[in-house]
């Protein structure tokens, strides 16, 4: 006999046994809104130079101890889908601008947290996302009237300073001033006038030992490798660069060859030798005296390279032999031929040298300008190093984004209460239910300063009296002092500066993730589908 089984009333008789579905503002918006508050709550004690550390360890097990809100998503691999838009938004900024992530968390938590006490008062979702939708367009444009600096010269050292220096700052507080030398210094060194500016030129070596402070700029490239062979420094040198091992050729197909007596035997062996020793020979007439391969370097290759002195430098990875391709000059060749005038690269020290007991090979340039620049980065623990290079790579973006637009804004949440200030009055202008939205997108802003100052230990509301007592007076560069708790400071004489971009961005990111969350008023989750688990392989990475 069949048991007959009901059919679940509803929405759910269309869809398989198993699938579960979420409607309605209880089930669904409140239910996200919740997860991204929990997001940003996660994150936002880690925003400002007083931002606490999270210690994140990843699906391989690797530890990871930073500040850096792009780090701790990515680790953290975030499930639920509504949390998944915010940190997407996140991930736009990083492309975007390199930084500001946090920013864009918890500025979307709180966006979402005032819609929840809009909606429980009994706003539509439709009034609330317009709301936030005008003040958003509303407070993109007052940013242009905040702009306090404006950078005109990418070579200006002392201008640039100043903006790599803030975002530093968030990362590495205390180191910030040593820091953002190296990386301004880096950075116009390899600024080309006439093309974009490439992240990808400015390299990070990490070298365990000493301590930050003893970190460098190298004009050129530095490797931790030792060098193959016995010559281990050449100076204005030639260079030939191949992408394949430096061997004896072996033949593709399968031969046999017969030998008849020991005088064949000599002379097969030898017809190897000599056109090993022509190879080498013709480079070393071509006036070359550093080879680099990207393969293995055979013994009787080596031999020959240590009698006609040559340096011979082998890297494993293809991306370094391309930098470094970039860095010199030269031409990758597939086969270990002759390189010509053109196809040859030009160095002016290549030398082996040891830092801490870590062997490197330095090929280092002249002149100051140099198309790869190499930051050496020292530090007592793995952990700090990683946390140092994250600043660096903020750095370097933060310098990318000046390349775009060179303006700046007062930093340390002046920008952010001033446009909260201005929405706030417009908003009291607007007719109709969407005032209460605009008003609510404005007191969202207030969470940045909000959170720095409770980061260096204040109280929140205090600090934010006092911020608004200063903004009504005129004075739009006040911002959190992070030195002194509880007060507040001018920012542009402390030299606080965030990047126009930055903000811009953020607020544009931070409000169309918002909506789009607001905006989901059902959740439907197909059944899963059965048959076995693939099996976990630990220790193995994605692909």
């Amino acid at each position: 006999m069949a048991l007959h089984v009901p059919t679940p009333p509803g929405f759910a008789q269309m869809l398989k046994q198993g699938a579960r579905h979420y409607s309605g503002l209880e089930e669904a918006v409140y239910k996200n809104i919740e997860a991204c508050k929990e997001l940003a709550k996660t994150t936002r004690s880690a925003l400002g130079p007083h931002g606490q550390n999270k210690m994140v360890i990843n699906h391989l097990e690797k530890l990871f101890v930073t500040n850096d809100a792009a780090t701790i998503i990515r680790e953290l691999e975030v499930q639920h889908p509504a949390a998944k838009m915010i940190v997407m938004a996140s991930q736009q900024q990083e492309q975007e601008c390199g930084d500001g992530t946090n920013f864009i968390l918890v500025f979307a938590g709180a966006l979402l947290e005032n819609a929840e006490e809009l909606l429980r008062m009994g706003l539509s979702v439709t009034e609330v996302i317009e709301g936030y939708e005008i003040a958003c367009k509303k407070a993109v444009e007052i940013l242009p009237d905040l702009v306090v600096d404006k950078v005109t010269n990418m070579t200006d050292k002392n201008q640039i300073l100043k903006a790599v220096r803030t975002s530093v700052m968030s990362k590495q507080y205390g180191h910030e001033d040593f820091l953002a030398q190296l990386i301004t210094e880096a950075c116009i060194s390899v600024y080309p006038e006439k093309t974009n500016f490439s992240v990808d030129n400015i390299r990070v070596i990490k070298i365990m030992g000493a301590g930050v402070l003893q970190s460098d700029v190298v004009h050129g490239m530095v490797f931790k490798r030792q060098v193959e062979g016995e010559i281990n420094k050449v100076d204005k040198c030639k260079i030939a660069v191949y992408s394949c091992p430096l061997d004896s050729m072996q033949t593709e197909t399968k031969g046999t060859v017969l030998i008849k007596n020991a005088e064949e035997l000599k002379s097969f062996s030898k017809g190897e030798e000599t056109m090993m020793e022509e190879q080498i020979k013709s480079i070393a007439d071509a006036g070359c005296t550093l080879i680099v391969s990207g393969g293995k370097v055979g013994e009787l290759a080596q031999h020959y390279c240590n009698k006609y002195k040559i340096m011979v430098v082998r890297l494993l990875s293809k991306w370094d032999l391309r930098r470094l391709c970039r860095a010199v000059q030269a031409t990758a060749l597939p086969r270990v031929t002759a390189p010509t005038n053109e196809e040859a690269g030009y160095c002016d020290h290549v030398y082996v040298d040891e830092i801490g007991d870590t062997p490197v090979v330095v090929f280092k340039q002249d002149k100051k300008e140099s198309a790869i620049a190499t930051i050496v980065v020292r530090g007592s623990t793995d952990n700090i190093m990683d946390d140092i290079e994250r600043a660096i790579d903020d750095g370097v973006n933060t310098f990318k984004c000046l390349t775009k637009d060179p303006r700046l804004v007062p930093g340390a949440g002046a920008t952010e209460i001033e446009v909260a200030k201005q929405v706030t009055s417009y908003g009291e202008s607007v007719p109709g239910l969407e005032q209460y939205a605009i008003t609510k997108f404005a007191e969202s802003l207030e969470a940045i300063p909000r959170a720095i100052a409770e980061n260096t230990g204040a109280r929140g509301t205090e600090v934010l009296s006092k911020l608004y007592a200063s903004h009504q007076e005129g004075k739009k560069t006040v911002g959190v002092d992070v030195d002194e708790v509880g007060s507040v400071c001018d920012t542009t004489a402390q030299g606080l500066v965030d990047l126009y971009l930055t903000k811009y961005w953020g607020m544009k990111f931070s409000m169309t993730a918002a909506c789009t969350v607001l905006k989901v008023d059902q959740i439907i989750m197909a059944k899963e589908s059965g048959g076995p688990k693939p099996k976990e392989n630990k220790g193995w990475d994605e692909d």
